[in-house]
């Protein structure tokens, strides 16, 4: 007999799907470059360049030998140092620079967290809508995702009740993103507190992914669930990294923290995966976290004021429900009332729907809620010029008010 032919992918790279947010980024600027006015809202990616400081900091790390050099798979011990420090600045709690692993930008420690973790047959708590990697990521590492969903009547933001009632014995871990990717949704210190209190009371691992840290707006205060929580130290892993606060997701910095043990075997790991992160971009996050915050200020100061007029333009348009964001740079509207209803001849049946006659009749690039989790929802990302923002914006204003 002749054997049937065996798969040329691995089954388990052959079942992971490309980044949506990506796609659409990619998608949008091939239409620009084909001459079609198209303004993205796909990215989330600040618009600003480098600060200069940093930018010095890496020519003179390029000129330096000794960064033409491999260096240690955990990270330069200056910027793990710097990180630490960093760390009680910003969150309020002591980590030993030991217990850090700089890592090739955050999805490198995304990845790397759950390969530490996760067993074959682990269930991992998923609060959506999410971020469009971390269920790969997880499945990657043989775990299975349960989904969590809370929708814009609650801000977009899990319960413990919720929680609850997605536990079983097979569950290993919590994933936690405030401010969130994709909804800019910011849970309270007290309501962040609840659920480290939940988490530590049914023995979970936590993940929690605080790259936006500084990115927050209105009367939303930091919260880091290891000092508000501190007895979860030993059991939660601490994601982070330099691309959104320093304008810096070309330089592929990220970072995790967490107990010794976990630390050691993700280092181990990438050891054999990458080694060492480059070290001229190691240079200039040392820059970056070493330095105040005064210029990420002033892009703080920029993403709100584009946030405001995002949410007050989108909230004109019958048929969206706009939550209003509280971090990060996303806006993440409802237009489940639009669902039945047709534009230009077409029925809205999905946002992946709406989101195509969007791009096709107002050469706008949104990313739809499939992409996140459930359908109903619309991502759009304020991290780019106001001209373009109102522009876009005005675009969609326009265009849904022809819905039948």
């Amino acid at each position: 007999m002749t054997p049937a032919p065996a798969s040329r992918v691995s089954s388990r790279l052959a079942a992971i799907t490309p980044s949506a947010t990506l796609a659409v980024d990619a998608r949008a600027k091939a239409l620009k470059a084909a001459g079609r006015p198209v303004i993205g809202f796909g990215a989330g990616e600040p618009d600003f360049a480098t600060p200069d400081y940093i930018v010095e900091a890496a020519v003179a790390a390029a000129k330096d030998p000794s960064c033409h050099k491999y260096s240690p798979a955990k990270g330069l011990p200056a910027l793990r140092e710097a990180i630490a420090s960093k760390i009680l600045r910003d969150c309020g709690y002591t980590v030993s620079p030991d217990d850090i692993l700089v890592t090739n930008g955050g999805k490198q420690a995304v990845f790397q967290a759950f390969a530490a973790i996760i067993d074959p047959g682990d269930e991992v708590l998923l609060p959506a809508p999410y971020w469009t990697t971390y269920p790969e990521v997880v499945a990657l590492a043989g775990g299975t995702t349960v989904e969590v969903f809370a929708g814009a009547a609650q801000d977009y933001k899990v319960t413990t009740d919720q929680l609850d009632a997605a536990l079983s014995a097979r569950t290993k871990a919590l994933l936690l993103c405030s401010p969130s990717n994709p909804t800019g949704s910011v849970y309270t210190p007290a309501e962040l507190s609840t659920i480290g209190q939940w988490a530590l009371k049914h023995g979970l691992w936590v993940v929690t992914d605080e790259i936006y840290e500084h990115l927050l707006y209105d009367d939303a205060r930091p919260a880091h669930v290891v000092s508000l929580v501190p007895d979860l130290a030993d059991q939660t892993i601490v994601l982070n990294g330099v691309a959104k606060t320093y304008a810096m997701t070309g330089w592929r910095v990220g970072w995790m923290s967490g107990p010794s043990d976990v630390v050691s075997a993700a280092t181990n790991f990438q050891s054999h995966l990458s080694s060492n992160v480059a070290n001229v971009s190691q240079r200039a996050a040392l820059a970056a976290v070493s330095a105040d915050l005064s210029a990420v200020e002033e892009m703080r100061t920029a993403f709100d004021r584009r946030r405001r007029t995002m949410v007050e333009m989108l909230s004109a348009v019958e048929g969206l429900t706009v939550p209003v964001p509280r971090g990060a740079f996303y806006a993440y509207p409802s237009m489940e009332k639009l669902v039945g209803r047709s534009l230009r001849g077409t029925v809205i049946d999905s946002s992946a729907t709406l989101a195509e006659l969007v791009l096709e009749h107002a050469e706008v690039a949104v990313v739809p809620g499939e992409a996140f989790g459930p359908s109903g929802f619309l991502r759009l990302s304020y991290a780019l010029g106001d001209e373009d923002l109102v522009e876009g914006v005005g675009r969609i204003q326009s265009l849904l008010a022809e819905v039948d």
